[in-house]
């Protein structure tokens, strides 16, 4: 723990270095939510982000192309009577950037090169603190990096947390190899997203706006599945929730759990609007018919439990990046954070024929014990329903795509994957959080082969739910154990730091959990529920071929996977 004089010099030479904006005058959560609640849900529309194509069309043939993708800042309206807020955006150039960013649109098997392109300013927008591990640049500037989540893709072109760089590349972090990222797109189509992932800035980063969708399209394997598809009908919707303060500028905390050890962490930021596609509680108008919707839950700590206020089912055909074996029914999906959800909505099917449907939440905050949303929080946004012109020849198909079988029995190696919260002995309140006991800056521990099949027990000995990202590889959870007797496995585990010793097969005897119809496919995050033991199975290979990746996966600077509630990451878990 810091003393106090080391503690204020740190901060001041981080001021120095990096900046911060002067702090705003302290605001209370009741004040906050007043903001929000000044705000009149469903009065702007949906926007449908901009698109860039990631190839081009020549004689009838994609070809590669290069882009130049750049981060701004400037202003942005999150609803009609919020004054503009200051934001980081993502576009082609300072007019065109929005938040969330252009959406990419890419062709299975056509690679695309990417120049991402810092133009911040030297000061960040946001508070950010310097006592957790954070890219620090000597000359100011706010440092980035691009991962994009989901992608299967060479580790130079997978954003390390340490490849960070400023503006034009004027400092880099000591993993920065290249200016410009190369994306294969081998991978199965399905719905990505691209977000900022700079060391200990990552929750700050992405708050201030740096996040954008990427789809990865085949024609010729998709089409014949009949699904809703065009502009109107296939949309991305981004969720993220913020707080504002009354002249429209993005809330953050600047005062930490505990501001002796970290000034200004906490352990997560939850918002009082909801918004969708950059607008706070948005209305679309949708026909009666068929509509796909590729949700992408971008918050930094909240996780949504979605349902329909008339009682329409979601059908589901996919999970982060991948289809399912055949469309699943569900009245309730639960994103967690990072977390995507691809499902089709049949207006049609509403025999009360509502005019208006609001998608609504009823997700805890934190995750899964902690508050019920409110008539803010508890609100996403809705969708007015209007009589159909034409005639809906898309369908919800029978069956959609094959991959490769989970074969637990195949797997040659079994991981002990263990997630841990210490809490400071004063106030009780979180300080930071490891995964195995370890820091990122440790060396690796987890060295799998290419083409192996893993298992990995991710033991939950904290009381949030984590989603859990693999960079790279995909999995799948397969069953859940709750833990008995865990505050005795807690102590042996902070003693021994060894699952073995601590017998955690032993104590994963409790209730068991099976793990929803609609997430059984490959992705990559999974929610690992608290004092549970989660089995997954881990494939280090293409999953709809079951070849080896085309590249040296092998290659410096590796990949990492971590809890991805932001505040967890950037303190620090993740390996």
């Amino acid at each position: 723990m810091l003393g106090k004089t080391a503690l204020a010099v740190l901060l001041m030479l981080a001021g120095l270095a990096a900046g911060t904006r002067p702090p705003q005058p302290p605001v209370s959560e009741d004040t906050l939510e007043e903001v929000a609640g000044s705000l009149e849900m469903y009065v702007d529309r949906l926007p449908q982000m901009p698109k860039i194509h990631g190839y081009s069309m020549e004689r009838g043939r994609a070809t590669p192309v290069h882009l130049a993708v750049g981060m701004y800042r400037k202003k942005w309206k999150f609803h009609r009577d919020l004054p503009a807020t200051t934001v980081f955006v993502f576009g082609e150039s300072a007019e065109s950037a929005t938040f969330p960013g252009p959406t990419i649109e890419a062709l299975q098997g056509v690679p695309l090169s990417v120049t991402w392109e810092n133009h911040l300013p030297e000061r960040h927008i946001l508070p950010w603190d310097p006592t957790v591990p954070v890219a620090i640049p000597r000359h100011g500037g706010v440092p980035t990096v691009v991962h994009l989540h989901g992608g299967v893709h060479p580790p130079q072109s997978d954003g390390s947390a340490f490849a960070w760089f400023t503006a034009g590349f004027r400092e880099t972090g000591a993993k920065w190899t290249t200016p410009t990222y190369v994306y294969p797109n081998v991978q199965s189509p399905g719905v990505l997203w691209y977000h900022d992932h700079a060391l200990g800035l990552t929750r700050a980063n992405l708050l201030a706006g740096l996040v954008g969708a990427y789809v990865i399209r085949n024609p010729a394997v998709e089409w014949p599945l009949g699904l809703p598809c065009g502009d109107k009908f296939d949309r991305v919707l981004v969720l993220a929730d913020r707080s504002f303060y009354a002249d429209g500028s993005l809330y953050m905390n600047s005062t930490g759990d505990n501001p002796c050890v970290h000034p200004q962490w906490q352990p997560e930021y939850f918002g009082d609007a909801i918004t969708v596609n950059g607008k706070a509680w948005p209305f679309l108008p949708v026909a009666r018919r068929r509509y796909r919707f590729r949700v992408i839950n971008a918050s930094n700590a909240r996780y949504f439990n979605l349902s329909l206020s008339n009682g329409l089912p979601f059908h589901v055909v996919g999970s982060d990046t991948s289809y399912l074996p055949r469309p699943v029914t569900a009245t309730h999906v639960l994103l967690g954070v990072s977390e995507s959800f691809d499902v089709v909505i049949d207006f049609s099917d509403d025999e009360s024929n509502t005019p208006e449907v609001e998608l609504v939440n009823t997700a805890p905050y934190p995750f899964p014990d902690g508050n019920a949303p409110g008539r803010l929080s508890g609100k996403v946004m809705k969708f007015v329903v209007e009589p159909a012109k034409t005639r809906d020849h898309s369908r919800v198909p029978a069956r959609l795509l094959e991959y490769v079988k989970v074969a637990e029995e195949e797997a040659t190696r079994k991981r002990y994957i263990v997630m841990y919260e210490y809490d400071d002995g004063a106030t009780g309140g979180p300080t930071h959080l490891y995964i195995n006991g370890k820091r990122l800056e440790d060396p690796a521990t987890e060295t799998p082969r290419v083409g192996a099949t893993e298992v990995w027990e991710v033991v939950n000995l904290t009381p949030d739910d984590h989603p859990l990202h693999l960079h790279l590889a995909t999995f799948q959870a397969v069953r859940a154990r709750g833990l008995v007797g865990l505050d005795e496995l807690r102590r042996c585990m902070a003693r021994l730091n060894d699952a073995g010793r601590c017998n955690v097969s032993g104590h994963a005897a409790g209730d068991a959990v099976g793990v929803p119809e609609h997430e059984r496919t490959w992705k990559n995050v999974g929610k690992m529920a608290p004092g549970y033991l989660t089995t997954v199975v881990v494939k280090f290979l293409m999953v709809d071929t079951g070849e080896a990746y085309p590249f040296d996966a092998t290659a410096e600077p590796g990949y990492v996977y971590h809890c991805h509630i932001l505040d967890h990451e950037d303190n620090a878990m993740i390996r």
